[in-house]
């Protein structure tokens, strides 16, 4: 690891003691550093205060006090926090220096590091590169956003290549991150509750480039290259995408990678026209890491994809059945639906935002019939019926498999993504998209 001597016995405050938290306290006391907690939680569980108190961490709860601000060097910020809570605005004023724990790690880190960014799309990628470049000895580590610290993969493996998901929430709070691989799947409009306006969510998004250089490479949607003109890319940048003849590519059903047919399309588990584009992104940097053509086709045609995002569940009564519960807008179901070209059963449903749904218009040429479910049911039965599909009410996922059993056929497609969110019946996606294949199973 390197810098290991700049923090011994600098001020840290880290602020926020979320999973990243934790993550960035345990890295500072290996470093020696000074830490202070402060967090708006009131921590209560014993274990957890006897462990910040094995590393001396002095520890302010329930609030942020601005007179911590009075000795500090450095805030570790939790990237969930907004930089417009009057702690943070102060310490802007004070011009403390304000990072996220990925620009921690990456203080540290001796690793390469392949950094994996976009709307939609990047954990797919991370965990698909993950896999592609699982050949051998090599086994690389996936970690950020994907849910494992980068501050503690840094710690726990100081020799393997970093597969590094990326959200813009971390990205807000890096200064010299500098990966050797950065992907981009693509830039949409989202997190404006967060943002201040979309101009600081897409540059907080290519901020991925600004510390890159000549000798590093830059993977890109080329639907997406308007992003590129105005910014000072010194790297070197490929491009993929299924309509443009680019580096990575798709032509006549065939996957090409610089004029090299890869693998059918038809051979890959993973469906989806967005899903191709994330292969298409990752062959770039299997291709880049020096992984043969031959592993590659293996592992395309045995991913599946990520849990509940447009996951392979399984054929049942000649159906084949996917879960795609991490869809809770409508724009992730344009995606799903877009997915097939057989006759679809969609099931959707779940907690009403106010949305009309009628951007999925186009992407119902597919849909044999829908099956409702959740505070929408009746809109989504008024919108479906309205563009002449036949809508079936049920009380949940569980139970439209069972409007499946009766209604479906061999050969059908079934498709559960909700284009809405889970929490009008469920905690999360998850346990929603459990309960869908709980159901599934039994079949």
């Amino acid at each position: 690891m390197k810098n290991l001597e700049d923090f011994k016995g600098k001020k840290v405050l880290v602020l926020g003691y979320g999973r990243s938290g934790r993550s960035a306290i345990d890295a500072l006391f290996k470093l020696g550093a000074d830490i202070t907690l402060t967090t708006s939680e009131v921590l209560v569980e014993g274990s957890v205060l006897n462990h910040l108190r094995q590393l001396d961490v002095y520890v302010v709860d329930g609030h942020h006090p601005e007179h911590l601000l009075n000795d500090v060097d450095l805030i570790v910020k939790n990237p969930g926090i907004p930089y417009t809570i009057p702690f943070l605005k102060e310490a802007v004023k004070r011009n403390i220096k304000i990072i996220t724990e990925v620009e921690l790690a990456y203080l540290i880190a001796d690793n390469d590091i392949i950094g994996i960014t976009g709307t939609n799309g990047k954990t797919t990628v991370t965990e698909l590169i993950g896999r592609l470049l699982t050949d051998g000895n090599e086994t690389p580590v996936l970690c950020g956003n994907i849910g494992y610290p980068a501050s503690q993969a840094v710690l726990e493996h100081q020799d393997d290549d970093l597969v590094m998901e990326l959200s813009s929430f971390q990205l807000m709070g890096i200064d010299t991150f500098r990966p050797n691989i950065a992907v981009f799947t693509n830039i949409y409009e989202a997190h404006l509750d967060y943002h201040k306006d979309l101009a600081e969510y897409q540059n907080a998004k290519l901020s991925l480039m600004k510390n890159m250089t000549d000798e590093d490479i830059v993977i890109f949607n080329a639907s997406q290259k308007e992003f590129l003109e105005k910014l000072d890319v010194k790297s070197k940048v490929y491009f993929f995408s299924i309509e443009k003849d680019c580096d990575a590519t798709v032509k006549n059903g065939v996957v090409y990678l610089f004029d090299e047919p890869i693998i059918d399309v038809e051979d890959i588990l993973l469906k989806g026209s967005h899903n191709l584009e994330n292969i298409l992104a990752s062959l770039l940097v299997a291709h880049f890491k020096g992984i043969p053509v031959e592993h590659m086709k293996y592992v395309l045609k045995t991913f599946k994809g990520i849990e509940h995002r447009m996951e392979y569940v399984g054929e049942k009564l000649g159906m084949s059945f996917y879960n795609d519960s991490k869809a809770t807008n409508a724009l992730a179901s344009s995606f799903a639906l877009d997915s097939f070209t057989r006759p679809t059963i969609w099931i959707a449903g779940g907690l009403d935002r106010g949305q009309d749904f009628k951007e999925l218009i186009p992407h119902l040429k597919h849909v044999k019939f829908g099956i409702v479910f959740g505070e929408t049911k009746e809109k989504l039965k008024d919108f479906l019926e309205g563009n002449n599909i036949t809508a079936i009410e049920t009380e949940n996922p569980y139970t439209a498999v069972d409007v499946v059993k009766t209604h479906g056929e061999k050969g059908d497609k079934v498709l559960f993504s909700p284009a809405c969110a889970s929490w009008d019946q469920y905690p999360d996606f998850e346990t929603r998209g459990e309960h869908f294949k709980a159901a599934v199973k039994q079949l």
